[in-house]
């Protein structure tokens, strides 16, 4: 079969070739929000085969294949590792516009040295040879780390976690990565959650603080934040479903937090005092700190109940939720916030595409020098990481704010061998640039096509997290 993964892959001119080859292609990757295991890193764990790369917590391929019709036991059930091989080859060897079939090629090709796209006609021999390769000694989670030359990641941890394994990763000298913590606390903004009490119990003690108050709370979360950033943490990352905004008096912040804790109910207007003041208490404190507060909302998640029951979280059954106005309460908030001069940065990510606009012209409400683009628009997020979506993205973007700025790709994923992505994103980033040229829009002068495309793919986000 004739290769699919070719040097002009996405680039569709000569001029996009050469943006990508000359100033892209050999960038180091900043991957500043992802899910890849922290523990698996510092055992340096090896693969049996690529089915546990792939398939073992990926979710996007999980979703494809229901859709396809595989039946559970060959995604999620007690089939073997090489059944449920077959059956993802047998799904996305048709799955025309969906871009895992685009992300499965690139990384049998920059892994595996298989060019040819994954289908059910060659997926023995597709197996074969991936086992073959994994089974040599040097294919560990630290060698695609360094196959795909990222420079930094950033991993996704409770505040509860001990960070131990980040610790380890540290000390043992056994990958050039610089992997760090992100600090996620939505278990204790989530107070509605059924798992509310019991998580606050396990942060008072893993923080050594009794918390009956919440005041205790915030002082508990003080501790959390220091302790994560002894281990060089930068970042947090807030998953919301909307922005609330409502604000009321301490006192009645402190009684609906006091309430929830006996086990009362509280309703959804209490709740979104809670979250509210919890929200901005987080927001001051990563500001003090010089951390960036990431805030991904417009996803509904867990939406079928008897999947959830069965499997639980992260089983590929989330789903876009849209809004009729997240401007307004976003707005406020980052305006309170701005006031007193406790803006933190902030990455905003709407999984809902109709936002982009919205979000840019609302970012530009809020930039401040020194920094660069001080409020970012976050990369194309989950359902919008294809062709389409990215392109979308940055078009929004330029138009209606500083694109140089802009502090490019993450990969978002559980798989070490998702780093394609980010040549995925830099291709469609190059093949636009030439576009632009070859239409006389913007010159052809390499002083500044370089320093843009650099900018995007890895030096705004090195000063932005401040590692350059």
């Amino acid at each position: 079969m004739k290769k699919f993964i070719t040097e002009s892959f996405l680039l569709q001119s000569e001029k996009a070739m050469y943006l990508y080859n000359e100033f892209a292609r050999d960038l180091p990757i900043i991957d500043y929000h992802c899910h890849l295991s922290p523990s698996q890193i510092a055992d340096d764990i090896r693969f049996d085969n690529i089915a546990d790369i792939w398939l073992s917590g990926d979710h996007y391929k999980w979703r494809l294949m229901r859709s396809a019709g595989i039946p559970e036991d060959l995604i999620t059930g007690q089939a073997s590792s090489k059944d449920k091989f077959m059956a993802w080859a047998k799904t996305v060897g048709i799955a025309w516009g969906n871009p895992l079939y685009h992300w499965t090629s690139l990384e049998l090709a920059r892994y595996f040295d298989i060019f040819e796209p994954l289908n059910e006609y060659n997926a023995e021999e597709v197996w074969e040879k991936t086992s073959a390769r994994l089974s040599e000694n040097n294919m560990t989670a630290t060698f695609f780390l360094k196959r795909s030359n990222v420079e930094l990641l950033c991993t996704t941890d409770d505040p509860t976690d001990d960070l131990s394994s980040h610790k380890k990763i540290a000390e043992s000298g056994n990958t050039s990565t610089r992997v760090l913590p992100t600090f996620r606390p939505d278990p204790a903004v989530e107070i509605m959650s059924g798992s509310f009490r019991s998580y606050i119990a396990r942060l008072s003690k893993v923080s050594n603080i009794g918390i009956v108050t919440f005041e205790d709370l915030k002082n508990a979360v003080r501790s959390r934040l220091d302790h994560f950033a002894e281990h060089g943490s930068v970042l947090s990352d807030h998953g919301l479903e909307r922005i609330p905004f409502s604000q009321a008096t301490p006192k009645k912040v402190a009684s609906i937090f006091a309430r929830r804790m006996q086990g009362d109910d509280i309703t959804e207007a209490e709740a979104d005092i809670y979250k509210t003041a919890m929200l901005l208490f987080l927001a001051r404190e990563y500001a003090s700190r010089g951390w960036t507060m990431q805030m991904h909302f417009g996803c509904r998640r867990d939406n079928n109940t008897a999947m959830f029951d069965t499997l639980g979280k992260d089983i590929g059954c989330d789903t876009i939720a849209g809004s009729n106005d997240i401007v307004t309460p976003l707005a406020r908030f980052m305006s309170e916030l701005d006031k007193e001069d406790s803006l933190p940065k902030m990455i905003l990510y709407s999984l809902d595409p109709a936002y982009n606009a919205q979000i840019d012209t609302l970012i530009g409400c809020f930039q401040k020098g020194p920094d660069v683009m001080k409020i970012q628009h976050g990369s194309a997020w989950w359902f919008n990481d294809n062709i389409e979506g990215m392109t979308e993205q940055m078009r929004h973007l330029a138009l209606q704010s500083y694109f140089p700025g802009f502090i490019g790709m993450l990969t978002d994923s559980r798989s070490f061998l998702s780093y394609p992505r980010h040549e995925y994103f830099r291709r469609i980033l190059c093949n636009m640039i030439a576009d632009s040229i070859n239409k006389g829009e913007f010159p052809d002068d390499d002083r500044i096509t370089e320093k843009l495309i650099r900018n995007i793919c890895h030096d705004n986000a090195a000063r932005y997290f401040g590692v350059m």
